[in-house]
């Protein structure tokens, strides 16, 4: 690639390496100067700019990204569409990733003009959670390269695997000491049923019984012929070795022990062994606490119907140690506060949320479509709001103007602020900027909605939050279905100036091309984030509208 400043005039067809702002006019990074773009800078007084070339034998950006991203596709890997040299890589189902490290590696290491960022291997992930991402550093990468990089993306297991979570019956016995009268720890029933449901399992009823072999082993033939398929002991005292008391009970039920131990802390007493082909894991003395720990890294992998064995476990030390420290002090009873085990998290943003009902609604007249009632009777506005208030943005905004007093009567009591746009009529920029004027200073994004989108869930909303990074680029966000670009958008504070500067019957997406470099895109499940309602017809297609007149 031949890359440098040129000559205006030699450097038609060639790629802009930096975003240049004109008079009225943005030449994005990554744009193909044509005459017209030449014929503005030179306007502008440039007389040179810096651009690429490709040469001979050279793959285009978005191109290798994209046959890349093809051949680490598998099943349940879903991917969007490629975008300045990025393409993501997304789960189609909750479940287990798995990933070949060895073999990102080894794609990595092939050539600096490609990359391959993914999650940790063995974390759970949702529907339509990003996975990974496939980027091109610079504007093109050698054919050469892309084609050993897309067999070795093909050779072997799969770099990148989801393995979806199976509704397992799980038969739990707590022991307990007549001797000592000591038992398993209270809160073990409802810190192992809350495990069980979030990996979409059935606690089966627990069994009770003394902590001794013939008793427990009884307990656990009881449990499998109530049909569990991974049956754990919860202990009067923690086992200590392979013959203690609960493993010797598996064996005697006709099981056998397969480890015991692991390099992970707490949890690193755990014994796991087998009753034919059903799991049986005794646990160790922390299971009656919720937060993170040895127990949930190994029931990740049997609901997800990966096999336990011992190397798994004896391979789980790197990343292991949870416990609280004399150096990193987090009292236990804030474990639940925890995050699964992964890297620090980051500081949550504060994103507050605008809600855009001040409109004519001219296309439904002499209805106001924000008033319109569901079959249930919830008028649009109502249904739009709560949606909104099931979302992590704090606080939100209201905008009003036609009809204020009746939208405001309906959100009465509800935790909101409201803006009056006194000039709605001029149209959405009106309303648009009557809500930044009412932000509170202290926020660092906004989430701008639109009165006529109810099927736009707070969860849809959370994951604009979550992806939302300004410090790393990620300054602008917006939801997409299948590509297509969608709304809410979520705007970092930076750019409030512009916003406040737009005029007449426009919101802010024409911003988004002038930032390119700082949007980040977050594939949706489903089309709501495309469907607005602002005529009687396509509100009566609106799921829960269809008894309008």
């Amino acid at each position: 690639m031949i890359f440098g400043p040129t000559p205006l005039a030699e450097a038609a067809g060639g790629i802009l390496a930096h975003t240049i702002r004109l008079e009225g006019k943005v030449l994005r990074k990554g744009t193909v100067l044509d005459q017209a773009a030449i014929a503005a800078l030179e306007a502008a007084g440039q007389t040179q700019v810096v651009v690429a070339r490709l040469e001979a034998g050279e793959v285009p950006e978005d191109e290798a990204a994209d046959r890349l991203a093809n051949a680490l596709l598998g099943p349940l890997i879903a991917r969007s569409r490629a975008s300045t040299g990025r393409v993501n890589l997304l789960a189609d189902s909750a479940g287990l990733l798995v990933v070949n490290a060895a073999a990102v590696e080894r794609v990595n290491l092939l050539d600096e003009s490609l990359t391959i960022a993914t999650l940790p291997s063995f974390v759970p992930v949702t529907a339509k959670e990003v996975v990974a991402t496939v980027k091109v550093i610079p504007f093109a990468m050698p054919l050469s390269v892309l084609r050993v990089a897309e067999a070795l993306a093909r050779q072997g297991p799969p770099l990148l695997s989801i393995h979806p979570f199976r509704s397992l019956k799980v038969g739990l016995v707590l022991t307990e000491s007549a001797r000592r009268k000591e038992r398993a720890p209270e809160g073990t029933v409802e810190a192992m049923r809350e495990r069980v449901q979030r990996l979409c399992g059935h606690l089966l009823p627990p069994e009770r019984c003394r902590h001794e072999v013939p008793a427990l082993a009884d307990a656990l033939g009881r449990l499998r012929r109530a049909g569990a398929q991974l049956l754990l002991i919860a202990g009067a005292s923690a086992p200590v070795d392979r013959r203690d008391v609960a493993p010797a009970a598996i064996v005697r039920a006709g099981g056998a022990i397969t480890h015991f131990g692991m390099p992970v802390d707490p949890g690193a007493l755990l014994c796991l062994g087998r009753i034919d082909d059903i799991p049986a894991v005794v646990l160790p003395g922390c299971a009656h606490s919720p937060g993170p720990n040895g127990i949930d890294w190994v029931l990740r992998r049997l609901f997800a119907g990966l096999p336990v064995r011992p190397e798994d476990l004896m391979r789980m030390g790197v990343g292991g140690l949870l416990k609280d420290t004399d150096a990193r002090p987090l009292p236990r009873e804030r474990a639940t506060e925890l995050p699964a085990p992964g890297p620090a998290p980051r500081r949550p943003s504060k994103v507050a949320a605008l809600v855009l009902a001040a409109g004519r609604s001219r296309r439904m007249a002499p209805l106001n479509k924000l008033l319109v009632p569901d079959d249930r009777g919830v008028p649009m506005v109502a249904r739009v709001v709560d949606n909104v208030l099931d979302s992590r943005a704090r606080p939100v905004v209201v905008v009003t103007g036609h009809d204020r007093e009746r939208v405001e009567a309906i959100l009465a009591g509800r935790p909101l602020l409201f803006a009056h746009a006194e000039d709605y009529a001029v149209g959405l920029s009106a309303s648009l900027k009557a809500g930044l004027a009412a932000l509170p200073p202290d926020v660092e994004g906004v989430v701008v909605c639109l009165g006529d989108m109810p099927l736009v869930t707070g969860a849809m909303i959370d994951r604009l939050i979550a992806a939302f990074n300004p410090a790393e680029g990620r300054a602008i966000v917006l939801p997409t279905f299948r590509g297509k670009q969608g709304n809410p958008m979520l705007w970092s504070t930076e750019f409030l100036p512009e916003m406040m500067r737009i005029t007449g019957d426009v919101g802010a997406r024409h911003l988004v091309g002038q930032h390119a470099d700082r949007v980040a895109e977050v594939e949706m499940a489903d089309d709501a984030v495309l469907r607005d309602f602002d005529t009687a017809e396509t509100l009566k297609t609106a799921p829960g509208f269809a008894g309008i007149r």
